[in-house]
Order: C-alpha cells, then structure tokens, then sequence
C-alpha cells in the first residue's frame, strides 16, 4: 500500500510540474487544447467546438431572404462516388446552387438548415471581404496602404514596406510558424490562448514582404487587428452589419475570441455558421459584389482578390484560393477539415461542402484531392439530371 501511495504520490507531482512549467514558460493554453480537445474524445480542432470557446455573436437582420429552391430540388441523387467520399470524411452539408437556387442539398443526422459548425480558414475569406468593405466605406486607402499606419510596430525598417494587401494575399514575409499539429506552435497558440493580439504584435518581417506566397494565418490575424484599428468596430459588428444584415443571412452567427478578457476574434478562423449562409460569400463574389442591385463591394476588388496575385503561386488570390481545373476558373473559400464554399462563375455554380475530414494534401499539391471529387460529382449529378429530364 504504501508503495501504491509512493508511486501515485510520484505521478501527482509530476503531472503538477508539468503544469508549472507550461505556466512558467507560456504555454498554459496547452491545456485549454487538452480539456477542448482530448477531454471530449477528439484528436484534433473539429467542425463542433464553438461551444468550448467565448464567442462574439454576428447578429443578423429583420430582412432575412430565403434561397431560393430550383424547380428540380433534390430530384436528383448523390453519384455513388459522392455518397462514398460524404461517408469516408463524415461530410455533414452538402449543397448544389445552380444559376441562385438551391438544386441539391443533403445533410447528415444530426445536422440540418440551421445547423452551425466551424468555418475554420473561410473565415479569412470573409475577413479579406471585410477589408474590401473597410476600403469602400474609406476607413482604409487601398491594399497599398501600410499596416504600419495601423500598428506602428511595423513603421520600422523593413516592417515599414508590408501592406495590407500583403497581408491579404499571405505574402507579407512574416516569421509565423503555420504548424497545425505542433502543440508549440504560434498557430496552436492562437487557437487555444487568451491573447492573439500579443502574439500577432511579437512577429517580425524577416523576408521582403509583397514578393511571394507564404501561407501564414499570422498574416490574417493583423489583417483583423488593421480592420478593427480602422473602423473602432468589433469585428463582429462590423461583419453584421456589413454583409450578415446586407446579405439576408437566416441566422445569427458566432466568431471564436480568444478569451473574454482580451476579447478579439480569431480573424483567421473560427466562424460557426450553417451552409446556406456560408454560400452566400459565394454568390457574393460571383456576382462582383452587388446584392440585390446594391454593390455591397467594389467590383474591382472582388476581381483583384478572385485572381492570382503571384504568377508561380496561381493557387491563391487575396483571401481566396484559385484552380483552373478542367479550364475553367473556379475560386474558394476552404478551411482546414474540407470546408468549402466552391464557385464556378461561368456556369453559374456554388458547391457547399461541410465535414469533419479531408483527404490531406502531398507535398507539391496546391489543392486537395476532394476538392476535385465534389466538383466532378456535382457535374455528373447535373448531367445526369439533364439527361432526365431532356
């Protein structure tokens, strides 16, 4: 017994000096990620966890609009490669929009219309929207303005040449450790500390910025402070009332902060929203900024940040990823467990997707291999469609 109580004894103190020295040397948040993560049976971020966090509500309007639903709404079913990709990485939405109607919508048990889940990555989409807003509205010049004009830590030396468009377009040479599976890393820490402000304050530019792709959620994160600093509006209120009011979004949404103390959103993450509302950027986008007749974005700025900014980096705009896959141009919002919000311009087309899993990149791919399945799945389900009803 006493033996039992020696070793128990042992283990206790142990696990109390581990927990000293995460407190003595900046890491407590660690065990943020292990009560969020581990303690409720997952390994990893997953679509659900909104809820452990403090959020900031993005309230939307009085004028909601509902999508309208095709002729053919959900006449057609999911090809058998669909439905066995849906199955393997447990996709919980998924929407076909043809030419502004919803054609196809399917969600798994337990979710549904209304359901919110983690945007993760979108969320930078919607942020760089938020800059295109901050300029027309005249809170911000251009994306040549320096961040600097901002937060005057980056005045100096060769901090003083990073933009904001630099930061949109993830090519500001920032010294951020975009590590998602390191407990150590800066991006863990924005994700499960208290302070992200603090820690997007401590990076130093030490390549030049504006001269190639490097993708960095610091660079968002400053993004979000800039947009804050500009307009002395919560990044919240300011999505509210810029585009979540505007754009007739059903439901309110949550953005992830990273404590209530310092009380900042996770600009680079972390809105939970449902699919229809999700598609709405998309539709947003598709149609150069202009919702019902109003143009909510400049149009020029909608094509500048849908299109490649560096010619050996074609895979990313300001804020959106990039394919010209089968020919055709195709932009996205895209987040770190496969969501996506797919749009096809020339055929009038928005893919939904939502889930717990991807299939992960190789070294050297710019996207994806889902990314693709679910475009050439929603074709196949419209061709056979019109082979149906021709």
């Amino acid at each position: 017994m006493k033996l039992l109580l020696k070793i128990i004894g042992g283990f206790l103190a142990s696990i109390l000096l581990v927990v000293v020295l995460l407190f003595i040397f900046d890491y407590d948040y660690i065990l943020k990620g292990i009560q969020v993560v581990y303690f409720q049976g997952h390994k990893t971020a997953y679509i659900d966890d909104y809820t452990e966090f403090e959020n900031r509500v993005i309230e939307s309007g009085e004028n909601f609009e509902e999508w309208p639903l095709s002729k053919d709404y959900n006449t057609a079913t999911a090809t058998e490669r669909l439905q066995e990709i849906n199955e393997e990485l447990e996709t919980v939405a998924f929407l076909i929009i043809k030419n502004d109607s919803i054609w196809y919508e399917n969600y798994t048990p337990g979710y549904g219309v209304d359901s919110k889940t983690n945007s993760f990555s979108m969320a930078k989409s919607i942020t760089v929207a938020l800059l295109g807003k901050a300029i027309k509205d005249g809170y911000i010049k251009s994306l040549d303005q320096p961040v600097g004009d901002f937060l005057p830590k980056f005045n100096k030396k060769k901090q003083a040449d990073l933009t904001v468009g630099d930061l949109a377009a993830m090519s500001s040479g920032l010294n951020w450790d975009e590590d998602y599976y390191n407990p150590f890393s800066q991006t863990a820490k924005a994700y499960f500390g208290d302070d992200i402000r603090k820690e997007a304050l401590s990076l130093k530019v030490v390549d030049e910025p504006g001269k190639s792709f490097k993708y960095l959620s610091g660079n968002t994160i400053l993004l979000g402070m800039v947009i804050e600093k500009a307009t002395g509006q919560e990044l919240s209120t300011y999505l509210s009332d810029s585009f979540w009011k505007p754009l007739g979004m059903k439901e309110d949404a949550f953005w992830q902060l990273d404590s209530e103390e310092s009380g900042m959103e996770k600009a680079y993450c972390c809105i939970a929203s449902n699919a229809r509302d999700f598609a709405r950027f998309g539709k947003l986008f598709k149609d150069h900024g202009k919702w019902n007749g109003e143009q909510l974005l400049d149009s020029e700025f909608v094509a500048t940040a849908t299109k490649q900014r560096f010619e050996d980096s074609p895979q990313y705009g300001y804020g959106f990823w990039l394919s010209d896959y089968n020919g055709k141009e195709i932009f996205c919002m895209r987040g770190i467990l496969g969501q996506y919000v797919i749009v096809i311009p020339e055929d009038d087309l928005i893919i939904v997707r939502l889930g717990h899993q991807l299939i992960r990149r190789e070294e050297g791919e710019k996207h994806a291999k889902d990314f693709f399945i679910y475009i050439d799945e929603a074709y196949k389900m419209l061709a056979n469609d019109s082979k149906t009803t021709s």
